[in-house]
């Protein structure tokens, strides 16, 4: 393994292949990502959630305008109010410098904002932010290629909680983020469970590749940007 921070450890096959887009955080934070809580308040939480499940015109996720394979992916994109947008925004600057202290860049232009919903039974598979995997022919992760190479941070603003038993709109079970590639010492992987109002920011290359477990019970919302940035 290979120490990525004080905490975590990148695994072995990342070493061997030539990741173009590699970078890491400064190795003596205790984690290579952010958890800034209390992006949102409950309240400024539960009116997106409610929004959002009241939102009739919501759309399949698609990859560069096209459907996706449902096998890989299955959630859904809401949109955010003008209201809800301008709230985001605020909070997203007040943090902004937070964010470029910790990774050493400087922020520039950014994706919209995808709100993704996932129901009971939706997912997404294993991904990098910023590029594809390679496979051979039976199937086996090879190496990367950039295809989005000007998303450099990604940032994951959640509206409903994670927990085992969930009993109202606010939580869910299942939909742990989980990082494919990084581990603690022991070697278990890195899984985070998410609280309402947290904002998650990692890197987007492939040492950070991540999927979402498959929610169980509830209804699972975040609040998704891609950033570009300087060193």
């Amino acid at each position: 393994m290979h120490q990525l921070s004080n905490y975590v450890y990148a695994r072995d096959e990342l070493l061997g292949w030539d990741i173009p887009t590699k970078r890491f955080p400064n190795p003596y934070h205790d984690f290579p990502y952010m958890v800034i809580e209390g992006v949102l308040s409950p309240s400024e939480c539960r009116a997106i959630t409610d929004a959002a499940l009241e939102d009739h015109e919501a759309v399949k996720a698609k990859l560069r305008g096209k459907a996706l394979d449902t096998a890989i992916r299955k959630t859904d994109i809401h949109t955010l109010s003008p209201e809800h947008l301008a709230l985001y925004q605020h909070r997203f600057d007040a943090i902004r410098g937070e964010i470029e202290a910790f990774f050493a860049l400087s922020l520039s232009r950014a994706t919209d904002v995808q709100v993704l919903g996932y129901e009971s039974g939706s997912f997404y598979l294993k991904h990098s932010d910023d590029s594809s995997e390679l496979r051979n022919r039976e199937g086996e992760t090879v190496g990367f290629t950039p295809v989005a190479p000007e998303r450099k941070v990604t940032t994951v603003l959640f509206t409903t909680s994670y927990t085992p038993h969930p009993t109202d709109r606010d939580h869910f079970s299942g939909g742990e983020l989980l990082f494919n590639y990084l581990c603690d010492h022991l070697g278990n992987t890195i899984t985070l469970r998410p609280e309402a109002g947290d904002m998650v920011v990692f890197l987007s290359n492939p040492y950070f590749s991540h999927e979402v477990l498959p929610v169980k019970e509830g209804f699972r919302l975040s609040l998704v940007q891609w950033h570009d940035a300087l060193g």
